[in-house]
């Protein structure tokens, strides 16, 4: 948390606009282990950063933003948050650690952040929209701490099987660019398309719970939003 807070403080220094955010660090069922800050290294680093860093940024794509011509922010996420499952009890995996799971809750993490941070957006009427990108299977090094047997399968079939790091930016780039999808946030993309996520992921009261969390364990306590006259609302646009 303190190197995304600091980098903040540094571009905002430079007085850039920032017109996209593209939320796409991660790591991927890597072993039992913690950030830093002590927060369990699939949800701190793949989720938590992203809201911290997107919160901490918000007044520079509202200033950014202009009615026709809305900064976007882009949070990749993954087709495994399909299978995730929110523990609001133990977001630390804790009590029971699966890399998977981990992993899995931490994707599910990013989407119902997504669409909650949509729906403050619209409700403050920023010119700002959130959007989710599903880079499909792509052949990166995030599977080094995979089963050794889907590694071997990778690098056999991995040329045809999985696409190219470019062929998986393709979505995360027209989600930032396309004016098909100009004012229009809360969206889940899967090869330039929108696509239903998880059905849970449209609970606007596991979408608030998660949000009221993630502001506790940052460190923000909605103070962010209290700065754009308003406390917002839960649920979807």
């Amino acid at each position: 948390m303190r190197s995304i807070r600091e980098f903040v403080q540094t571009f905002k220094m430079k007085k850039l606009p920032l017109h996209v955010l593209v939320n796409n660090a991660g790591v991927m069922m890597v072993p039992q282990r913690t950030t830093e800050d002590g927060f369990e290294e699939h949800f701190g680093v793949n989720y938590l950063g992203h809201f911290l860093l997107t919160n901490l940024l918000l007044d520079t794509l509202r200033e950014s933003g202009a009615p026709g011509r809305s900064a976007r922010v882009v949070t990749v996420s993954s087709a495994t948050h399909y299978v995730g499952e929110l523990n609001l009890d133990d977001l630390q995996s804790s009590t029971y650690y699966s890399a998977h799971a981990a992993y899995a809750q931490s994707k599910l993490a990013l989407v119902l952040f997504t669409y909650h941070l949509q729906a403050l957006l619209t409700a403050q009427g920023m010119p700002v929209t959130a959007s989710v990108a599903d880079p499909g299977v792509v052949d990166t090094d995030l599977y080094r701490y995979v089963f050794w047997g889907t590694r071997l399968v990778k690098k056999l079939l991995g040329w045809w099987v999985f696409k190219t790091p470019d062929e998986g930016a393709w979505t995360s780039v027209y989600a930032a660019v396309t004016p098909a999808l100009e004012g229009l946030g809360g969206r889940y993309l899967y090869n330039e398309k929108e696509t239903r996520s998880l059905e849970a992921t449209y609970d606007p009261e596991l979408q608030w719970q998660l949000w009221a969390r993630s502001c506790q364990l940052t460190g923000i306590a909605d103070v962010t939003w209290e700065t754009f006259s308003g406390s917002g609302l839960p649920g979807r646009a």
